[in-house]
């Protein structure tokens, strides 16, 4: 290294650095090989930049982040001298060690490749189950198959957690088949096949179940791809949300979403269980619709056979005719609605839970409502697996109690007021605004308790919504707020005087005419009637702590997201 060194100088005697120089910052440099070409990205160390590059036409050095950078000076070139020598018998070292790692590596792989296993044909014949009969079935001879959740190798043991969608089983293997090189060579998501016998575990140990299957024998179905291309570097929770979007189908294989969506699948049993108690009947209305319930902004349009259609942001019309010939009724389908909506609580497509109910008051109606929800989530927990999830995922929920506070929407205005919550506008809130999310949450997350909230104005309530008798600038209507996620529910009781239904097309201006065969429904035999719609994802976001309900939905769609 002939490297020029000078000692210290002031800063008019700096000399130009000559092409090639690299640069050296105790504070602000980064020891990398790509590093030091330039005083923008220097290296760390002058013991690095010696052992990068030897041939370097010059080192300039600097200590300080206010200082120029300087030739590096003799005594510090020796010291730095020294410090090369020790990374270079380091990193002398480190290859040697890897070269040895690689061999023994391959040795071993030589010698698992030499392990036949076979199936042990003297051993009974087993039964073939669900990872979710294991506890029924220990101790004989079965068959499980599922995908390999986790994987820990050990010499002369394996031990692999398999998933099959009913639950999760460890499985052991020993011997030659922790040895086999398909075993060595084993990936996360592989499909397998295994045979062997559950045993109860001794105390103090633990895997799910409290049982463990220790193989006899097993095949692969399905190997899954390692190294870069392995579902641990695919999905990763630090993702880009974007990406993990993108990925949806491989994202569901995680423990967090599985249970999630169990949780959903009891809940939707319990929707209709509750529903067949009240004796309420389900129905499935189209999802293909040529009116509007919600307003005309957020309708996805398509043409169907030439003509204008949308996709339903409501079945609520269609439920209203099933009263007169099947009584109570209830549906569970998909709704759409475009809004141009980026908050946590929105999707373009949802699984709405609806109902109405004929011969009834509004105060029916609120009853009926907080019933069903405190009922619902009842039997979602008395199923044991399912409330061992929700307390997996959410800790701390408190089931909700009977009676739900009351609270009029006036009453929530004053209370906005008093606590310095402001409306869009950044002012007071005054008779006849909407209540925005952000405010809604402020007040429902303070006051920590399902809210009935009530008795909404004329102006920002839709259509067909029925006008309190003791005050026509409001109707009976309904949000149930949940601390945490917000409106779950919305409801009202229905207008069933058909000229006052007719006021309430030409308040929104919108044509009455085809919407016959809803009007009809005022003019063959009307009757006092409610109902709601309750959103399937934002309570399960309540239920399961989650942020944001497109991680309760299986596949999200919101703006400017159709795919997987």
């Amino acid at each position: 290294m002939a490297a020029p060194t000078i000692e210290k100088l002031s800063l008019e005697e700096i000399p130009p650095p000559p092409a090639g120089t690299i640069f050296i910052d105790d504070l602000a440099g980064a020891d990398d090989e790509s590093a030091g070409t330039s005083t923008t990205y220097p290296v760390k160390s002058a013991a690095f930049a010696l052992y990068a590059f030897p041939d370097a036409p010059a080192y300039y050095l600097r200590r300080q982040s206010d200082s120029p950078f300087e030739p590096i000076t003799a005594s510090a070139l020796k010291k730095a001298k020294k410090g090369a020598e020790g990374l270079a018998k380091r990193a002398k070292a480190a290859e040697e060690l890897k070269a040895k790692k690689h061999a023994d590596e391959a040795k071993r792989l030589e010698e698992a490749s030499k392990v036949i296993i076979k199936p042990d044909t003297s051993l009974p014949a087993p039964k073939r189950i669900k990872i979710r009969a294991g506890a029924a079935n220990r101790e004989t001879r079965v068959v499980v198959q599922g995908w390999v959740h986790r994987l820990r190798l050990q010499k002369g043991l394996a031990f692999l957690v398999l998933r099959d969608g009913t639950g999760f089983l460890q499985c052991v293997l020993s011997g030659d088949l922790a040895n086999a090189y398909s075993t060595i060579t084993l990936t996360l998501e592989s499909t397998v096949t295994i045979y062997g016998v559950i045993h109860s575990l001794p105390e103090g140990k633990s895997a799910p179940g409290n049982h463990e299957l220790v193989a006899d024998y097993y095949e692969i179905v399905g190997l899954a791809p390692g190294g870069d291309d392995a579902i641990s570097n695919k999905v990763q929770e630090s993702a880009d949300p974007s990406i993990l979007f993108d990925l949806r189908h491989l994202v569901l294989r995680g423990e967090t979403m599985t249970g999630i969506f169990k949780v959903r699948a009891a809940l939707l049993r319990s929707f209709r269980r509750v529903y067949e108690e009240l004796g309420i009947l389900e129905v499935t209305p189209p999802c293909m619709v040529q009116t509007q319930v919600e307003g005309g902004s957020t309708l996805f349009a398509f043409k169907y056979y030439g003509e204008d259609a949308y996709l339903t942001q409501s079945s609520q019309l269609y439920l209203e005719t099933c009263l007169p010939a099947l009584g109570d009724v209830f549906c569970i389908q998909e709704s759409f609605r475009a809004e141009r909506s980026h908050t946590r609580r929105h999707l373009s497509e949802y699984t709405h839970v609806e109902a109405e109910l004929g011969f009834l008051t509004f105060e029916d109606l609120l009853s009926h409502i907080e019933n069903f929800i405190t009922k619902t989530i009842q039997y979602v927990l008395d199923d044991e697996e399912i409330a061992a999830i929700v307390k997996k995922l959410n800790p701390n929920f408190v089931p909700p109690q009977l009676p739900f506070r009351r609270m009029t929407y006036e009453s929530a205005l004053d209370w906005l007021n008093e606590h310095g919550i402001p409306n869009e506008e950044g002012e007071k809130f005054k008779f006849g605004d909407d209540i925005a999310e952000a405010a809604e949450r402020k007040m429902t997350d303070e006051l920590n308790e399902p809210i009935l909230l009530t008795r909404f104005p004329v102006e920002i309530k839709s259509f067909y919504m029925q006008k309190c008798a003791d005050d026509p600038r409001v109707t009976e209507s309904v949000d149930v707020l949940m601390p945490n996620v917000g409106e779950i529910v919305g409801g009202s009781m229905r207008i069933y005087e058909l000229e006052e239904l007719l006021k309430g097309y030409k308040r929104e201006g919108i044509d009455p005419e085809p919407y016959y065969w809803f009007n009809d429904q005022r003019i063959y035999g009307t009757c006092p009637h409610g109902g709601y719609g309750l959103g399937t994802e934002r309570i399960l976001a309540w239920l399961c702590d989650r942020f944001t309900v497109r991680d309760c939905s299986l596949y999200p769609r919101f703006t400017g997201r159709c795919k997987p």
